[in-house]
């Protein structure tokens, strides 16, 4: 606030304030994309096929109720408080060009089209958006062709967070099925998980510089402070106050109630994640950090934290719907135009949708803004009313969308700790499951293979036979055909053993 009235604040002096921000910004940015492939690659290399459906089925639960909830809150705040006021759209000149029409179907299209991106490399850093083109038809008995608007699919510059996130999930699933084989490639991404978190630890050394550079260069960039809070003032107000219920009352209630766990010991874990989302206004660039917190302060098992965060740092966006629905009906009362139950209902359901497909970086909903508008037959041009004071309505609602993604990833973790342990191998057998008893042995699985056969006993030998009359040589005779009769019916008796 003091370089506010420094005389002759000049653009290099801002450049100069702003700069260690910068370089936080661009060194956060750089880890996005090795952390959310180690993360996710990891995260459900270590879950078979049922736990991650289970874990995702209640992360998208969680994202959709929350999101639908901070929607309906911004729409009842809105027409509770009522903070439009048709003179400001008179005394705001509206420098901005109009903006093209926009299709909500377009930008379902788009989103599915991301989703499965044709070049792996090049979504690292574009993505499909559908334009409108004008092209010269030429009309038969006319020079002059006619100018119609034809829709167009076009390459735009920023990172394609969803259609990576599509690949990968599906590479650390396949990757888990291969067992043993795909051990090594595991270990290669658990290890480039942990080398991208020592480097985010280094930067937190850095980032409390780099946030207070942020945060200063943007006030001091306000021309007339005073005018846009006496113009815009309750408009902040409603969002502010919004932000502050959901992000303080409701998503702690939400927390408490499925964990019965305290949410300020909560709150304390992730408080340099909040701080860090307040000042670099990108959920994507709080990542790293929002890993560390739950990490390491917090105990949340690494598996739940690498599959939850990413999926939810993109389309888990609670305080981006509700931003997107309190300004939707403050442009409509600013223009004194009423809305019927019908479209107000849509209004929600749409800056629901947009929310999903708004991008983890700053000041993303001006953009999917366009929809709600268009969608309730709003004017589109007037939306260059609120860049004035989005600078600091874009660090609230980041933060709450950063608070949400925190408590989704606690409360899962809590859900699926028995699975978790279960594939652990921490749970020991209870006494009463049935435990088969062993099977019986015959006498031929008893003999031993490898043990050769026992042979028969030896029959006795005979006695040796003699004669006392040495003369006699019929005596001699008949004692040498027994002795040679004994041998021959010993060796037929061993034969027959042999045999045997």
């Amino acid at each position: 606030m003091m370089l506010r009235y420094v005389p002759d604040l000049d653009t290099n002096t801002l450049m100069l304030v702003s700069f260690p921000g910068d370089i936080l910004m661009r060194m956060l940015k750089m880890l996005i994309l090795p952390l959310i492939i180690s993360s996710l690659i990891t995260g459900l290399a270590g879950l078979d096929a049922r736990s991650s459906g289970r874990m995702g089925s209640r992360a998208m639960v969680y994202y959709m109720s929350t999101t639908v909830i901070a929607a309906v809150l911004g729409v009842i705040l809105v027409l509770g408080i009522h903070p439009g006021n048709p003179k400001l759209r008179s005394s705001q000149v509206s420098s901005a060009p109009r903006n093209q029409e926009v299709s909500s179907l377009d930008a379902f299209l788009d989103l599915i089209r991301n989703l499965f991106p044709e070049n792996l490399v090049q979504a690292c850093f574009q993505q499909v958006q559908t334009v409108l083109k004008k092209v010269a038809v030429p009309v038969q008995n006319q020079t002059e062709p006619i100018l119609v608007n034809r829709k167009k699919l076009e390459m735009k510059w920023g990172m394609n967070v969803l259609g990576l996130i599509g690949f990968f999930i599906t590479f650390g699933i396949c990757m888990g099925k291969m067992g043993e084989r795909g051990k090594l490639m595991c270990e290669f991404f658990n290890i480039l998980n942990e080398i991208i978190m020592k480097m985010v630890s280094m930067i937190m050394w850095y980032s409390p510089v780099g946030i207070a550079s942020l945060i200063c260069g943007k006030i001091a960039a306000i021309g007339d402070l005073e005018v846009v809070a006496r113009q815009l003032g309750m408009y902040m107000v409603t969002v502010i106050v919004g932000l502050i219920i959901h992000g303080g009352l409701i998503l702690p209630l939400i927390y408490f109630a499925v964990t019965r766990k305290n949410p300020f010991t909560f709150y304390s874990g992730i408080f340099q994640a909040w701080i860090t989302a307040l000042g670099t206004a990108s959920s994507a660039g709080t990542l790293p950090v929002t890993f560390r917190c739950l990490e390491e302060n917090l105990n949340i098992d690494k598996r739940v934290t690498r599959f939850v965060l990413p999926i939810g740092a993109t389309i888990n966006m609670d305080g981006t719907a509700l931003y997107e629905a309190v300004a939707a009906i403050f442009i409509a009362q600013m223009n004194d135009i009423a809305l019927d139950g019908g479209q107000i209902v849509t209004v929600s359901m749409t800056a629901t949708l947009a929310s999903v497909g708004a991008a983890s970086i700053p000041s993303a909903g001006l953009v999917t803004m366009l929809l709600i508008l268009t969608a309730v037959g709003l004017p589109t041009q007037d939306i260059s009313l609120l860049v004035a004071v989005d600078w600091l309505l874009d660090r609230m609602r980041t933060s709450i969308n950063v608070v949400g993604d925190s408590f989704g990833a606690g409360i899962v973790d809590h859900l699926s700790r028995a699975e978790l342990a279960v594939i652990d191998g921490d749970i020991p057998l209870s006494d009463e499951e049935f435990v088969p008893p062993p099977p019986l042995l015959t006498e031929i699985d008893l003999i031993d293979p490898l043990k050769p056969p026992e042979l028969p006993p030896r029959s006795p030998r005979l006695p040796k036979l003699t004669c006392n009359h040495k003369s006699d040589s019929n005596c001699t005779t008949m004692v040498n055909h027994l002795q040679f009769f004994t041998v021959y019916v010993n060796l037929q008796l061993i034969n027959k053993q042999v045999l045997l």
